[in-house]
């Protein structure tokens, strides 16, 4: 039987907390955030400040997944950047405090948006969210990594090369079903790849609404969250993330904008978007805009592929929605065949 994700030993991660926290002797109380299909992350109320505990879920992971250590180095190395994190204090390693490897941050106490089209705010306030949005996407991109420490946090070579190989194996790894769509994605995503141009910088993997968190009276980003998937590669694959995103149905399932009137509820389009993006950055534009796109659809299918899987296996954060989250890996597959002109 899989151990339970949503408990905590509690006077276990309080006996390793001291000493590496200023303030904290004991955890009063655990509570586990119900969002998230990774990895679990816990809200714990201690005898001092309002800590933050993501861990690795229990039970056999693919490899490299859910690489909490890869989440607290990045987050560490950003704390003195433009780029809004939590402070980060400590990593444990050691499998014996809690049966998987942990870090603790700082609790940011903000607003979250599950939703893009931000239906509870005015016009106005949806547009200032949603540039801010994109001015910290482009403080991640420009980010000096050398400065940072960061210039070893992935290799060399064609970023997208790399990340069709390593996902094309994780969906293999944890593919339970032959999905005509995903096979068609992956043979042309294979056969048109585009040169690398040079471009490497840093990458957050999983840019989106949901992972940002807001002050509560204004359109500030406080903080970038769920950092899993951050590597150093090719910042088009960020930007063609949230377009994909966006060319989802509105609503809770889609968490899209399709359908919808922009223009007449504050919301820029994608022209607008990429147009903004490429001018906070200092570019002429972006050419081949599909094949990102198309790339994007591809990695979130296969991630939903892994999600099924975890469910099916009985280490899913949230078995129930991630049952029907896995569902979703035909839908974008064909996204990703309709975004490379194939659909």
């Amino acid at each position: 039987m899989a151990e339970n994700v949503t408990r905590l030993d509690l006077a276990a991660v309080a006996q390793w907390l001291r000493g590496r926290v200023p303030g904290v002797r004991e955890i009063r109380s655990a509570e586990k955030f119900p969002g998230g299909q990774s990895n679990p992350t816990f809200l714990l109320n201690t005898d001092g400040p309002q800590l933050v505990l993501r861990r690795k879920p229990p039970g056999k992971l693919l490899k490299s997944a859910h690489a909490v250590d890869r989440e607290f180095r990045v987050q560490k190395a950003l704390q003195d950047t433009g780029v809004p994190v939590s402070r980060v204090y400590a990593l444990c390693q050691d499998p014996a405090v809690i049966g998987s490897d942990f870090y603790v941050m700082d609790y940011v106490a903000g607003r979250s948006f599950n939703l893009p089209s931000l239906p509870e705010q005015g016009s106005g306030e949806r547009w200032a969210i949603l540039n801010e949005m994109g001015r910290v996407l482009a403080a991640i991109h420009d980010v000096d990594i050398l400065e940072a420490g960061l210039a070893d946090y992935g290799p060399s070579g064609n970023y997208y090369r790399r990340q069709i190989d390593r996902w094309t194996h994780q969906y293999r790894t944890s593919q339970t079903d032959e999905i005509p769509e995903m096979e068609a994605l992956i043979t042309w995503l294979d056969g048109n790849i585009p040169d690398d141009d040079g471009q490497r910088g840093l990458v957050h993997g999983d840019f989106r609404i949901d992972n940002l968190l807001f002050h509560r009276s204004e359109p500030r980003c406080l903080a970038v969250l769920d950092w899993e998937l951050s590597t150093i590669g090719h910042p088009y694959a960020d930007l063609a993330a949230v377009l994909m995103q966006w060319s989802m149905p509105a609503g809770n399932e889609g968490r899209g904008l399709r359908g919808l009137d922009r223009a007449a509820l504050g919301l820029p389009s994608d022209q607008q978007v990429v147009d903004d993006y490429c001018a906070r950055r200092g570019l002429g534009g972006i050419d081949n805009l599909g094949f990102y796109v198309a790339f994007t659809f591809f990695r979130m299918a296969g991630i939903l592929q892994g999600v099924k899987k975890r469910a099916l296996d009985g280490n899913a954060s949230n078995p129930e929605r991630a049952r029907r989250v896995g569902g979703y890996v035909p839908r974008y597959a064909a996204g990703g065949l309709r975004a490379a002109g194939l659909g």
